[in-house]
């Protein structure tokens, strides 16, 4: 359930900010719990992910948060996205590698808890052995690019 509170008490809102579970702007806050993350295919990435956005909209300009759902064995093949991104890893290991080219052995374990910060256009590929879920924030709008652009799942073959 999205709850959107206007005028909370003070102890409401600093029990929910010490919980860590409101996002705020403009008075009003947010609070947005793992079951109503509404989950849908993400279609700039290979057919499994699925994304549930919490915030903003990802092809128009402002904030976003997103979590990305990976399933089991998947791979993303190298690209880049045009805007710096924060990734935060909530669960399973996402293995991240800094290239143009996919080799799972150059690779780093991303871990729950861990954090990432990419520059604009940083050329990476990930893959997974588990699920994992990991935590996007970023400015929009927010977009992929395959360094092979027969790699994009959104070009007919």
């Amino acid at each position: 359930m999205r709850i959107t509170l206007h005028a909370a008490s003070t102890i409401v809102i600093c029990a929910c900010l010490a919980a860590g579970t409101v996002w705020a702007q403009h008075g009003s806050h947010t609070i947005v719990t793992p079951n109503d993350l509404k989950w849908v295919d993400v279609a700039s990435l290979p057919p499994g992910a699925k994304i549930a956005v919490i915030e903003g909209k990802m092809n128009e300009a402002g904030p976003i948060t997103a979590r990305i759902k990976l399933p089991a064995n998947y791979k993303i093949p190298p690209h880049y996205h045009p805007v710096l991104e924060r990734v935060t890893v909530i669960s399973g290991i996402v293995n991240i590698g800094m290239s143009d080219k996919f080799d799972p052995q150059k690779t780093i374990a991303m871990k729950p808890g861990t954090v990432l910060i990419m520059p604009p256009e940083m050329r990476h590929f990930a893959w997974t052995k588990e699920e994992a879920i990991f935590q996007l924030n970023v400015t929009g709008p927010w977009g992929v690019t395959f360094v092979n652009p027969a790699d994009d799942p959104r070009i007919k073959k």
